[in-house]
């Protein structure tokens, strides 16, 4: 995978931006961090990665996963880029979107299939929101709902 896959990849995720973390370019999500390529080794930081998994994946492809001591006591694991195929950087990436994510946006996101970044669009406009604000919602004795 070449940077330009990577970055196409991450910024295909929906609330993303390229900004800084920390001093380094990086990409967030919903304003927390979400990934980046690190300039000295080429490899990207991999988010909600369990500490278990990122053993065992160091373990089993040293030549793609590895750490450093800046992340030993947090849940990452780094991904050497030119070694990552897409599908599995999009599967680590949503992990952390999800992690980053509101709760309505992944309710979104699960309803519309979750099976991409393509199928997820903004929430839906719901009472909490200012433009229906003012409706109200009785609840009959059948149990179902009418707004006015």
């Amino acid at each position: 995978m070449t940077p330009k896959q990577f970055h196409a990849i991450a910024g295909a995720f929906p609330h993303t931006e390229y900004s800084t973390s920390y001093g380094h370019p990086a990409w967030k999500a919903f304003g927390k961090f979400f990934t980046r390529l690190r300039s000295e080794d080429d490899s990207v930081v991999l988010g909600q990665v369990p500490f278990d998994e990122r053993e065992m994946l160091c373990a089993a492809d040293p030549e793609t996963f590895h750490i450093t001591d800046h992340y030993r006591n947090y849940p990452m694991v780094l991904a050497r880029l030119n070694r990552l195929k897409a599908a599995e950087l999009r599967a680590y990436l949503e992990r952390q979107w999800r992690h980053n994510a509101p709760k309505k946006w992944l309710k979104d996101w699960d309803s519309k299939s979750g099976a991409g970044t393509q199928a997820c669009t903004a929430p839906e406009k719901t009472a909490n929101n200012k433009k229906t604000a003012n409706k109200k919602t009785a609840v009959g004795k059948s149990g179902s709902r009418t707004t006015r």
